[in-house]
């Protein structure tokens, strides 16, 4: 009876083996994942801090289209060190081990989306500053502000794309570690 016993928690603890194998594997996945996202979230967060403090000490010199692209700049700064703050303090205070192999892809892909989508809006938004600069060539009133503001949201634009496309492929080299764990 003992050695039934033996051999039936033997057979039990060998079936959990793999589900605990998987466990650790998504565990280091999603430390990975959140350790990009940091990252990612400091070079957001860099780029932030330096258009707050440029835009801060430029703005109240130069011409008006000089002001008006500090101004401009400053205002997205504090977007984005916003936005990049939140992520940062998201992927610092989220448990690795508190998502399943479902919540794991799902979580991968939703960010990965969203990238996506971010880099669809940051064409948007240069194409927006070159139109806020040709409506500066005919405006009666406040053209070189139109210009500034323009010219600030085509280099933020640029800059966004450039971070989001690099994001997501950052993120996107862990699908080779992603994709033995859904098999």
């Amino acid at each position: 009876m003992l050695h039934l016993r033996i051999i039936l928690m033997g057979l039990f603890l060998a079936s959990t083996l793999p589900a605990v194998a998987q466990t650790l594997q998504t565990t280091e996945f999603n430390q990975l994942r959140l350790e990009r996202t940091r990252n990612s979230m400091l070079v957001l967060g860099g780029w932030a801090v330096a258009n707050i403090a440029v835009g801060a000490v430029a703005m109240g010199r130069g011409n008006a289209e000089q002001r008006a692209f500090h101004q401009m700049n400053l205002g997205w700064g504090i977007v984005n060190l916003g936005l990049a703050g939140a992520g940062w303090w998201t992927a610092t205070h989220t448990d690795p081990s508190s998502f399943d192999l479902y919540n794991t892809v799902q979580e991968h892909h939703r960010l990965q989306k969203i990238l996506l989508f971010n880099a669809g809006l940051d064409v948007g938004y240069v194409a927006a500053g070159f139109w806020m600069q040709e409506k500066a060539k005919t405006v009666d009133k406040k053209a070189e502000q139109w210009k500034g503001f323009g010219k600030s949201i085509v280099l933020q634009g640029a800059f966004l794309l450039v971070f989001d496309v690099s994001a997501f492929f950052y993120l996107n080299g862990l699908e080779s570690k992603l994709q033995p764990l859904i098999r």
